[in-house]
């Protein structure tokens, strides 16, 4: 019986990681529909979203029938609480990817994004993708000096959201004001992104230590 129970509580580290790949493959597309005003591929993003629904409902699911039958404690009733916590932030992630590809979709044939903001979209997209991946790594493999590195990258996406700002406030400016709304947009999803898989490894953190970083 015993076995069985650490069973379904590796099981939830498995959905978790899982649901890293599909956050991640999310924002890859997403980044791209923006990019290359490719509407298949933001509607894609769009719909498969609900394959990062139904896997966070399904870790719900389980942590509920876990705490009914099992009444975990200590490390395991914190396995089961930072799962919770990870599956929704993760399901966070899966929607603001599903903002940034419902931007491409909104102004398509044209592209949401003006030339000069092109290079730190692309690189605001890799850092995202990096982070997610880092994240997922670290739910797997409880590596806590890795999850604690999270942080200082997420400062790279930071950077790259104040340059968006200094770009849309420029004086020279040519594209108006609902290019610079879109703009300012997409820097939120992406910073929110970025922070919600810190917050992934900082619960890992915690799962391991019992403290927060």
């Amino acid at each position: 019986m015993r076995d069985a129970y650490h069973e379904e509580l590796d099981s939830l580290t498995d959905k978790l990681v899982e649901m890293t790949r599909l956050v991640r493959s999310a924002i890859s597309r997403a980044t791209t529909a923006l990019l290359d005003a490719d509407l298949a591929l933001a509607e894609s993003v769009i719909s498969r979203d609900e394959e990062v629904n139904a896997t966070f409902a399904d870790i719900e699911a389980s942590i509920f029938e876990l705490m009914a039958r099992q009444q975990p404690v200590a490390v395991d009733l914190r396995m089961v609480i930072t799962a919770l916590r990870m599956g929704t932030d993760l399901e966070r992630m899966g929607d603001l990817a599903v903002h940034v590809a419902k931007v491409a979709r909104l102004r398509h044939p044209d592209s949401a994004i003006p030339a000069e903001t092109r290079s730190t979209i692309v690189e605001m997209g890799q850092i995202a993708e990096n982070l997610v991946t880092k994240a997922g790594s670290c739910v797997a493999s409880r590596d806590v000096e890795s999850a604690l590195e999270l942080e200082q990258d997420d400062d790279a996406m930071d950077r790259l959201h104040r340059r968006l700002f200094r770009n849309i406030l420029a004086k020279d400016w040519p594209h108006g004001v609902e290019p610079a709304i879109d703009i300012t947009l997409i820097g939120r999803y992406y910073e929110r992104y970025a922070d919600h898989a810190v917050r992934v490894a900082a619960d890992v953190v915690y799962l391991v230590t019992g403290s927060r970083p």
